[in-house]
């Protein structure tokens, strides 16, 4: 099995021309030069070194399998917190986690402009590496595409995602009930703000950056408390677009409080000027959890113990006032439908 850790980075980049060529996609000696240089040494798991078709994986002897994919075409693939990279591993991470599974194996597809500097996609490699150690994974098996277009959209990932749902773990929206607590476990709109203040080239915001992280350890501390009803990991359309999906799937209404959202002030500020709903804005680590009421206090505890979700609090609860719908309490005393936007605020976040 190959260390990452004693890779030479620049020896690799070195003996790779400077930007991706076509050739690099055609599957001859570029690309497995590419593949062999700079992939298989970074991403270093013994499935991925045979550099067969397929990864042969070993499965406990127990429970079920949990599998994701998801694509990612975030633009600026860079961004202050983190890039494309980590952003494709976390986030099939945390959709394997949302389900209650422990994750064991990704696959990753890369799709490359032909122009990309080598160097950034080095860069974008070296940080799946990192976040898939963090996170406990292997990247197992993968692809790689060079397709013509605009350089500076740089590269397109896909990940798949493996993980393991012990017994006794069961968990979705179908299962919430009224009187049930509706927890977040941090600020919102993190991700989408730092994404924006870097498209926007907006200086003054140097100081937002990118929530994306694993969510594997605040997850497993509350995972065997009975009484977890479902998460979901609010990326893609926000706080507000999750609360109104748990809705309508459970035909009961998740009801918060505006006054218990935690949201940073310069995030609040940049959607101000930018005219965008924080609510509305990806995240990409961070989660809501509906929970039973008697074990509300406990899960909160436990998840300030971890310190992707030390800001965790209870923001709401389940009802039947309005089934289907999501509300929110404004701070004027007013109540708020949360629906689902006909259209995207702004596209390409993550």
């Amino acid at each position: 099995m190959s260390d990452s850790r004693s890779f030479d980075l620049e020896n690799a980049l070195n003996s790779l021309p400077k930007l991706i060529e076509s050739s690099h996609g055609t599957g001859g000696k570029m690309t497995h030069g590419l593949i062999e240089r700079l992939f298989v040494p970074l991403f270093g798991t013994p499935e991925l070194e045979k550099m067969a078709d397929q990864a042969m994986l070993a499965l406990p002897p127990s429970g079920r399998l949990a599998f994701t994919t998801d694509s990612y075409v975030v633009k600026p693939y860079q961004f202050p917190g983190g890039n494309i990279g980590d952003l494709a591993v976390n986030g099939t991470v945390n959709d394997l986690l949302m389900g209650g599974a422990t994750p064991g194996y990704l696959s990753v597809a890369m799709i490359l402009i032909e122009g990309l500097p080598m160097r950034d996609l080095a860069t974008v490699a070296q940080t799946m590496a990192h976040a898939a150690k963090q996170a406990g994974v292997g990247i197992v098996t993968g692809d790689t595409k060079v397709v013509s277009g605009d350089a500076r959209d740089g590269l397109f990932i896909t990940t798949s995602g493996v993980g393991f749902v012990p017994d006794g773990v069961e968990w979705g929206a179908e299962r919430i009930q009224p009187g049930d607590v509706v927890i977040l476990s941090g600020s919102i709109g993190d991700h989408g703000a730092s994404v924006l203040a870097s498209r926007f080239e907006m200086d003054f915001s140097s100081d937002i950056k990118s929530d994306t992280a694993n969510l594997r350890n605040a997850v497993l501390a509350i995972r065997d408390l009975p009484g977890i009803r479902c998460m979901r990991d609010p990326t893609r359309g926000g706080v507000a677009t999750t609360l109104a999906e748990l809705s309508s799937a459970s035909d009961l209404t998740l009801r918060i409080n505006e006054k218990a959202l935690p949201i940073r002030e310069d995030v609040r500020g940049l959607c101000e000027i930018l005219g965008l709903d924080p609510l509305y804005v990806a995240n990409e680590g961070k989660f809501v959890a509906v929970v039973a009421p008697e074990i509300a206090d406990e899960v909160v505890a436990r998840l300030r113990t971890v310190p992707e979700s030390r800001e965790a609090r209870i923001v709401g609860e389940v009802t039947e006032e309005l089934k289907g719908y999501a509300v929110m309490n404004t701070m004027l005393g007013a109540r708020r439908l949360l629906e689902l936007l006909p259209v995207e605020q702004l596209p390409r976040i993550c």
